[in-house]
């Protein structure tokens, strides 16, 4: 039987060392939080023993917070919006990849642009624009102002172009046009990139705060964020159901990363590769 080879180089030690180094700086808040949401009410959250944790926090957490409703909300506003972004970033990307028409580079700066302006600077034109067509305290005001990003269609236009012309020409020659090439061709070899910027996109929509706290006032459109800031505010002083409430708004996007890490890594891997 083959002894496993050990023989490591002392960069490779060090990166290993560095890495796991950095796991455990990254790990260690998120462990305290998920210990610390089992203690009971009255324990201290510094003194955690076997005989003070219980599940009643979750239970407490999901009743008094009614996280349900703006689960449904998160839910609803993300994957609107992310439907949108894909929509418009495959449609984008691959008319700045492959179409050729005046002022292509002079729009593709314009898309970079966007990336470095906060969207707090634009606030105040886009709650003149919902106002005027009445979108204020409605589903559109959460999910229009980034329905269009421009991440999304820079990822996609860079992620087009390491795709070979030549399978387009050969579905052009088979009578395609080109939205029957950017659906069967170039979208079903982009789900890499596809997956990135969905898991992007819906993290980021589930984690906003800003949105529902600025262009809503209705409790019945409250998304888990904001429902967690007003739950925070509330029991201030009650660290273990704080941190189940924190945990409760955290698996989903945990669940749905681990699920999909692979695409994502391979996604942000392959673009970039041409200009």
């Amino acid at each position: 039987m083959s002894k496993p080879n050990w023989n490591f180089k002392s960069g490779d030690f060090l990166s290993l060392v560095v890495l796991l180094l950095g796991a455990f700086i990254v790990l260690l808040p998120l462990f305290v939080v998920f210990v610390t949401s089992f203690a009971s009410t009255a324990a201290n959250p510094e003194d955690l023993s076997k005989n003070n944790w219980s599940l009643a926090n979750y239970q407490a957490a999901w009743q008094q917070g009614k996280f349900l409703l703006a689960f449904a909300n998160s839910t609803l506003v993300a994957i609107a919006v992310t439907a949108f972004q894909i929509v418009t970033s495959a449609l984008a990307g691959y008319a700045l990849a492959r179409l050729k028409f005046r002022g292509r580079q002079a729009l593709l700066l314009v898309v970079l642009a966007t990336l470095v302006i906060p969207f707090q600077l634009l606030v105040i034109p886009i709650f003149l624009v919902l106002k005027w067509g009445h979108l204020i305290n409605t589903y559109g005001a959460l999910i229009l102002p980034t329905a269009v990003n421009g991440f999304g269609i820079f990822l996609l236009r860079q992620y087009f172009q390491t795709i070979p012309v030549e399978l387009e020409e050969a579905a052009a020659i088979d009578g395609a046009n080109r939205l029957q090439i950017l659906w069967r061709v170039m979208l079903p070899l982009a789900r890499p990139a596809l997956l990135t910027l969905f898991l992007f996109t819906f993290i980021g929509e589930w984690n906003d705060l800003f949105k529902p706290l600025v262009f809503t006032t209705r409790p019945e459109l409250r998304t888990v964020q904001l429902a967690l800031a007003e739950f925070q505010e509330q029991f201030t002083n009650n660290w273990p159901l704080m941190m189940a409430a924190v945990t409760i708004s955290t698996i989903p996007v945990m669940v749905l990363f681990l699920i999909g890490q692979r695409q994502f890594i391979q996604g942000i891997a392959t673009t970039g590769i041409k200009n």
